[in-house]
């Protein structure tokens, strides 16, 4: 298969999932922007937890709020998992990530999801950034976080250009970068092995998409174990404000940011959000990679149907 196809491909499945897990990612960005730098106790609790934050969204702030920011969500998706699954596969094509027996190798599928996901993190990096912006904007009543002053992508962007000219479009991208680097370390590698496994043990039926349902459900899990924290972090650093040097109001970059709130909220900052950010994960984990493994079977036997 072609690397442009590949791609695309990736960008294409991770989409597909984006339209579906949205509502969950902007539940996810509510809470962990609630209490920020603040102790437990010391600060008004709007989102006890993830159905209350779905049903206090959509009573405050209207039903169709819950899509906020699905634009850019979906553009996201598009660019930095097009490039990240895009450039795994690319890979995997070349044997990058097996051994001579063509068995998975995990040091070798973690160092090369790693590397995949760093790539899409930083081309995604923008979209992610305004994504946040918008996911985090609700009415006075239930606001967490900085509030910015944004009504679409489009003004979005022309907001963040203007504060920050090329370079503040990707403000908070290194955070962004060690996120998704871990993520994808552990979610490809993780997919690809339970994938080998069930396949050699034959658990399912050759060629069945029950195969890459299990592996996905599973690598989901470990997913938000590891990555929680660095999506809390990265949330904080992009949804933060600027003063007039273009300086962050809370955070003067990524390690700043750990510190403080592990100092103002301890262990437990880090997990914020982790019932939404599950329920995200795993279905927006499970969803990507079947649909991509799936559509790359797809493509194959088009093609060589046309062949």
């Amino acid at each position: 298969m072609a690397q442009i196809e590949e791609f695309l491909i990736g960008a294409l499945s991770t989409s597909c999932a984006g339209f579906f897990t949205n509502p969950l990612e902007v539940v996810k960005t509510r809470m962990q922007l609630q209490g920020e730098l603040k102790a437990r106790g010391k600060y008004t609790v709007h989102y006890r937890n993830a159905l209350h934050a779905f049903y206090t969204i959509a009573k405050k702030d209207g039903l169709i709020k819950l899509q906020n920011g699905l634009v850019p969500a979906l553009w996201y998706q598009m660019t930095m998992n097009g490039f990240r699954l895009g450039t795994y596969q690319v890979f995997v094509n070349y044997g990058l990530t097996k051994d001579r027996n063509g068995d998975v190798v995990i040091y070798k599928s973690i160092a090369a999801g790693a590397l995949a996901g760093s790539v899409g993190a930083c081309v995604g990096s923008p979209f992610y950034m305004v994504k946040t912006h918008l996911q985090s904007k609700s009415v006075q009543q239930i606001a967490v976080g900085y509030q910015h002053d944004h009504q679409s992508m489009r003004g979005a962007f022309r907001s963040v250009y203007s504060e920050g000219g090329v370079l503040g479009l990707w403000r908070g991208a290194f955070a962004a970068m060690t996120r998704v680097t871990i993520g994808s370390a552990v979610q490809l590698t993780t997919f690809s092995k339970i994938k080998e496994a069930l396949a050699k043990k034959k658990v399912f039926a050759e060629g069945s998409a029950l195969v890459s349902l299990s592996a996905s459900t599973t690598s989901g899990v470990v997913v938000t174990l590891f990555m929680t924290p660095f999506d809390v972090v990265s949330t904080r650093i992009y949804n933060q404000g600027l003063d007039s040097q273009g300086n962050g109001l809370l955070y003067r970059g990524v390690m700043d940011c750990y510190l403080k709130i592990f100092r103002e909220e301890g262990l437990w900052g880090f997990y914020k959000g982790w019932g939404p950010s599950f329920l995200r994960l795993v279905p927006h984990t499970m969803l990507s990679l079947l649909f991509w493994d799936q559509l790359r079977e797809f493509y194959g036997k088009f093609k060589s149907r046309r062949v």
